[in-house]
């Protein structure tokens, strides 16, 4: 199985580099994992609505150039799903199942998504209600996509 991760903005700090770059290993056995990092549009200090759905907009016609027809599009959205760990495993065994080879996972900017992208996704998840950097959700969607491994397998790791 091929996963992407598809975000906007690089890291920042060395830490979050370090914890990706631990799951990034971990995950090494069970998937073809990219993570693909795009630019984060700038916006003006005393930007106003308007200005902050052009972002969106800029963010989403560059996330949607990395995204293939035949992908299945994991949008995270405060407002998608909500599942447990066993569920998420769950599921990425039902996507490989019904013949899906890649899964893009998206991550928004600090602004969220636009709605071209969340249009786009398969299946929108949520984490929490509350709101993340997206550099530490990064992190976390690598620790759960490798949790979901373990779990499907049988092996040790989750408790």
């Amino acid at each position: 199985m091929d996963i992407n991760i598809i975000c906007i903005g690089k890291l920042k700090e060395r830490y979050w580099e370090d914890a990706v770059a631990e799951y990034s290993k971990r995950l090494k056995p069970y998937c073809q994992l990219a993570i693909i990092e795009l630019k984060e549009s700038r916006l003006k200090a005393n930007a106003g609505p308007a200005e902050e759905e052009e972002v969106k907009v800029n963010e989403g016609k560059d996330i949607l150039t990395h995204i293939s027809q035949q992908d299945f599009v994991v949008t995270l959205e405060i407002k998608g799903k909500k599942l447990s760990s066993e569920k998420l495993a769950e599921k990425m065994a039902d996507l490989a199942l019904e013949g899906h080879s890649t899964i893009d996972f998206v991550i928004g900017g600090s602004l969220g998504l636009s709605q071209d992208v969340s249009a786009r996704a398969d299946y929108k998840l949520s984490f929490s209600d509350m709101t993340f950097p997206h550099q530490m959700m990064r992190v976390i969607l690598l620790e759960q996509i490798y949790r979901s491994f373990k779990i499907r397998r049988g092996e040790p790791y989750h408790k």
